[in-house]
């Protein structure tokens, strides 16, 4: 999950809420003169979870792993990297994907390392969850691949992967879809405290502080991101079959290492790997976001996130805000894929 309350620096999760496809636009101008994204046909209506599965998945070593991605639409199309979060999986995009693919994208979902058929290589690399490490797994795949340039489009921690990326590395991002916005942060932001209300919500990253919530989410994961996902949408109707084919991608070998090294990292009580301490330099400055952006937020999104207005500032090139309403929390793509998938497409107008 996403981090820090209303610190547009480092903003802190609260939980989702969920369902419907309506769709409210809210412009915020990043660059001077930004501009409404051209508008493109409709696409069809989708009810969420008319799809179930993405058919063979497909392995590549890429950088520090060997991937696991599902792959759709015409190998030769404008490519699109939709990146899930915690504790979700690539399902967030089963709906998404067709509609992209349907258009002619190329679009690539990978389980982020921990999670589903993804690999590390070796035994010997630290098991690692700091934010910069997640984005330079982007990057290797896209190496990998052999993808100069991609739209990258997140939620959660796939939103804070694709802003670092589209911060870091510019020429690789054509244009950037984020929901609850400019998510990237410091172990300084993340020390801050936050209002009694706030710290609450954060339970479980003091659960998993201890060694007694590594032990216990280790023992429970899968009840323990139901739990999430019910607190996090409480108007999201998902029913067990949709819950299980995600909570399958809970069982690799390597997820509750990189997941509790993520939630201590953010609070300082972990130490991240040194090769990567100068891009966490870079990212501790909050730096502006130039590729041609398009934010989303639920109405019911549950989780601690920031308010557009703050930061919209933090993107100087084309950009958009925009509220997709119906109930919908922090789950978006996979609550209303209709929404996320136009986002896709209109960016790439931008």
């Amino acid at each position: 999950m996403t981090n820090q309350t209303f610190d547009p620096v480092f903003p802190r999760r609260r939980f989702l809420g969920t369902a419907a496809l309506a769709l409210a636009a809210t412009v915020f101008g990043g660059a001077a003169g930004a501009q409404p994204a051209a508008k493109s046909a409709p696409l069809p209506a989708v009810k969420p979870g008319s799809q179930t599965s993405f058919g063979p998945l497909k392995q590549i070593d890429a950088g520090l792993l060997n991937v696991g991605y599902a792959e759709l639409g015409p190998a030769d199309g404008p490519v699109v990297l939709c990146l899930h979060g915690w504790p979700y999986d690539i399902h967030s995009y089963v709906d998404v994907a067709p509609l992209l693919a349907a258009r002619g994208y190329r679009v690539i979902i990978p389980y982020l390392r921990g999670y589903g058929t993804t690999r590390f290589l070796s035994p010997d690399t630290v098991r690692n969850g700091q934010q910069a490490v997640v984005a330079v797994d982007a990057v290797a795949l896209m190496d990998a691949l052999k993808i100069k340039t991609a739209i990258l489009a997140g939620c959660d921690w796939g939103a804070r992967t694709a802003d670092i990326v589209a911060a870091l590395w510019p020429e690789r991002v054509k244009g950037l879809v984020s929901v609850s916005g400019y998510l990237i942060g410091s172990q300084a932001a993340g020390a801050m405290p936050l209002p009694p209300k706030a710290e609450l919500q954060w339970w479980y990253q003091y659960y998993f502080a201890t060694e007694r919530g590594r032990a216990g989410y280790d023992k429970n994961r899968h009840d323990f991101a139901k739990l999430i996902w019910q607190i996090a949408s409480p108007t999201w109707r998902f029913d067990d079959a949709t819950f299980d084919r995600s909570a399958l991608a809970l069982d690799n070998p390597d997820h509750v290492a990189v997941v509790i090294h993520n939630y201590r990292w953010r609070l300082g009580l972990a130490a991240g790997e040194t090769l990567y301490d100068p891009l966490e330099q870079r990212l501790a400055a909050a730096p502006v976001i130039t590729v041609p952006t398009i934010t989303l937020e639920g109405d019911a999104n549950g989780a601690p996130h920031p308010e557009p207005a703050a930061y919209a500032g933090k993107f100087s090139g084309r950009y958009e805000h925009r509220l997709i309403t119906g109930g919908i929390g922090h789950n978006l793509p996979q609550e209303a894929p209709q929404a996320f998938a136009q986002a896709v497409i209109d960016v790439d107008r931008l």
